[in-house]
């Protein structure tokens, strides 16, 4: 071989050395859309208090809201953009996923439980609350098991679980009752409020919520057996594992800093806008320990411990 072949082929070999030990650096459609924009749309939930809910006005606030502004201004700085600003789209339980999926809305942040088949058309974040699905019923009604609500009218929100884990709930067996729905959680509670439904199954934090936003709250109480326990996660979409991992890293910071704590004190146990109301939920062991243990585990899991 000539000396010239020789180089060329010393000077290939290198080149193809340093391609591979070079990092591939994903790109990331979220990131480069937030950067060229200057803007990010978030989803976000009308009436899931306190955890994502409008306070008037086009404007929306709750415990899940709070930890993706501080999720976003993390990126922000991320990127060295000097402000970002933040575009709310308001999501309901049927179009959160669609909406996420199709790029209009890049991180939805409402009351969506993260489980395997959502998770086939979206990916989630770690975990940073554990709900723990119920039912709510008028103080008089003498209902407080499932065994009582043989012949009802059971309210849940359309788009939701809720109703399906109440009837494959052991308790339920041989328990017929008639579903109607709302169009969203507010017009769920509605139904319970007007006497159109007897009971309204859902996760245990919008219950809380809607009795402490009603208008006579001692007229209501959460009952019964506890149907599901479920991780609720933020919302990011399918194809873009770097903006997730920017999400997750974000979360590991906020969880650091050791501000989870102020926050459900801030929305569950302090009174919140607009009208000062007190949700009172205590902050749970399996939601201290998603904060410990990160992770985005589905609710399968969750289901598999019981």
């Amino acid at each position: 071989m000539s000396k010239s072949a020789l180089l060329s082929s010393v000077v290939v070999a290198l080149s193809a050395v340093f391609i591979c030990a070079t990092p591939a650096f994903a790109s990331s459609a979220t990131l480069d859309k937030i950067k060229s924009t200057g803007a990010v749309t978030m989803g976000v939930r009308e009436s899931s208090i306190p955890m994502s809910y409008t306070t008037g006005d086009s404007r929306f606030d709750g415990y899940h809201v709070e930890v993706c502004r501080m999720i976003l201004n993390d990126i922000k700085a991320k990127l060295g953009m000097s402000t970002l600003r933040i575009n709310y789209q308001p999501v309901t339980s049927q179009n959160r996923v669609p909406l996420v999926q199709n790029g209009t809305v890049d991180i939805e942040c409402g009351t969506t439980t993260n489980n395997a088949s959502r998770a086939k058309d979206v990916s989630f974040a770690n975990t940073l609350y554990v709900e723990e699905v119920r039912i709510a019923v008028k103080a008089n009604s003498g209902i407080t098991s499932i065994s009582q609500l043989a012949g009802k009218k059971v309210a849940t929100t359309t788009g939701t679980t809720s109703v399906q884990l109440l009837r494959k709930h052991e308790k339920a067996n041989g328990v017929n009752f008639d579903e109607v729905y709302g169009k969203d959680h507010a017009d769920s509670f509605l139904l319970l409020e007007s006497g159109r439904a007897d009971a309204f199954v859902m996760d245990g934090s919008i219950l809380a919520g809607n009795i402490a936003n009603s208008k006579n709250p001692k007229d209501y109480k959460i009952v019964g057996e506890v149907l599901s326990t479920e991780p609720i996660a933020i919302m990011v979409r399918k194809d873009d594992p770097e903006f997730l991992a920017d999400v997750n890293a974000a979360i590991a910071k906020i969880v650091a800093s050791g501000k989870m704590t102020g926050l459900w004190s801030k929305w569950f146990l302090a009174p919140i806008p607009p009208k000062n109301i007190i949700v009172g939920l205590e902050l749970s062991p399996a939601t201290k320990n998603a904060w410990a243990n990160p992770n985005n585990k589905p609710a399968e899991d969750y289901q598999q411990k019981k």
